[in-house]
């Protein structure tokens, strides 16, 4: 098995982590902090618990798992022996950039680096390294561990070697790798990120409460779960940023985000991660409660 090492500790990072160490490769965890990595270990450590409950792992699995498992908080030592590096930081382009100028210098020549990016230019940040036939976009759903799809994009320049062995790779983790080409938003948040939006507008314009508008996309299109449940666990400030590249990227106004979105992020109501955003997340229930203000 090829050595992997995963750049970002956070809810994308660990997942990443976990299902590639549970199909046994090898994986680094890189974080800055130790103390994400240690929380991240113990997501990944319940996640498995679930599985075992559930009966779809046996305790030994789980143990093997752990054990394929080591943390750094380098980048230079985590990536020396990778083969393939999956970068899962936040959905900023400054810091991408910067994490890939140090992967491209400290990771082996032979090494693919590959981003879990979700909108931005797999071209753009290719064009920062000395390997841009090695650079690919690897796009998990969240949550990593349940979520079957991912989206391989390949950038202007990404070699076609390289971009079947990193969808060899998905089917290796029990997933369905679908290829697309690297344009703003790619094919999921180009459909998904628009349809969020004007269930905002929506409600920004009195059409419709939240409850309403998530009942009739669940029960009328037979969505699991309403948009706007769905921004909260995303996270608004993610929903924002996406947006922001494909207004950018494509210059049509129709992905101007909904000035409700933008105000809700610079009041900090960023949804789950921050304990509200459209419902309240605080009350420690699976329960839908309505944040305040919608209520």
């Amino acid at each position: 098995m090829l050595n992997v090492a995963v750049i970002g500790s956070g809810t994308m990072g660990n997942g990443i982590a976990h299902v590639f160490a549970q199909h046994g490769f090898p994986v680094a965890l890189i974080d800055i902090n130790q103390a994400a990595l240690d929380k991240a270990l113990g997501t990944i450590g319940k996640n498995l618990d679930r599985q075992l409950a559930k009966g779809t792992l046996t305790a030994d699995e789980k143990a093997a798992t752990l054990g394929r498992l080591t943390t750094y908080t380098s980048i230079a030592d985590g990536v020396r022996e990778a083969r393939l590096v999956v970068e899962a930081a936040t959905e900023n382009i400054d810091l991408k950039l910067k994490i890939f100028r140090d992967l491209d210098q400290h990771a082996p020549p032979e090494a693919i680096l590959a981003s879990n990016t979700s909108s931005i230019s797999i071209t753009q940040i290719a064009a920062v390294t000395q390997r841009p036939t090695q650079v690919i976009g690897m796009h998990f759903m969240n949550p990593v561990p349940v979520m079957q799809l991912v989206e391989v994009i390949r950038g202007y320049a990404t070699s076609d070697a390289v971009t079947v062995q990193v969808m060899d790779l998905a089917r290796q983790l029990s997933k369905t790798p679908v290829e697309v080409n690297d344009y703003p938003g790619f094919v999921a948040n180009r459909i998904l990120m628009p349809m969020i939006n004007e269930a905002i507008y929506t409600l920004f314009e009195g059409v419709a409460g939240v409850a309403e508008i998530d009942t009739v996309m669940k029960l009328g299109m037979a969505h699991p779960m309403g948009p706007l449940q769905l921004a909260d666990f995303i996270g608004l400030d993610v929903c924002l940023a996406i947006l922001r590249v494909l207004h950018e990227g494509l210059g049509n106004p129709k992905y101007a985000p909904c000035p409700l979105l933008v105000n809700m992020v610079a009041a900090g109501r960023l949804g789950v991660k921050s304990g509200e955003g459209f419902y309240s997340w605080g009350h420690g229930t699976k329960e839908l409660v309505l944040a305040e203000r919608f209520a």
